[in-house]
């Protein structure tokens, strides 16, 4: 029973490893990049609306 516990142990630690490295090799740059891409566009002060102009 013993050895049970040390496999599922390993096995539980194995699939944290591999998802933290996807979250910091694919997913953490592409949260960056979008946010930096939000910083960059150019905001809108005045919202156009045909409905109020005529």
């Amino acid at each position: 029973m013993s050895v049970f516990g040390i496999v599922l142990f390993l096995l539980i630690g194995g699939m944290a490893f591999w998802m933290l490295l996807f979250l910091m090799g694919f997913v953490l740059p592409f949260w960056i990049t979008l946010g930096i891409n939000q910083q960059m566009r150019p905001k809108r002060v005045f919202e156009k609306d045909d409905t109020e102009a005529k």
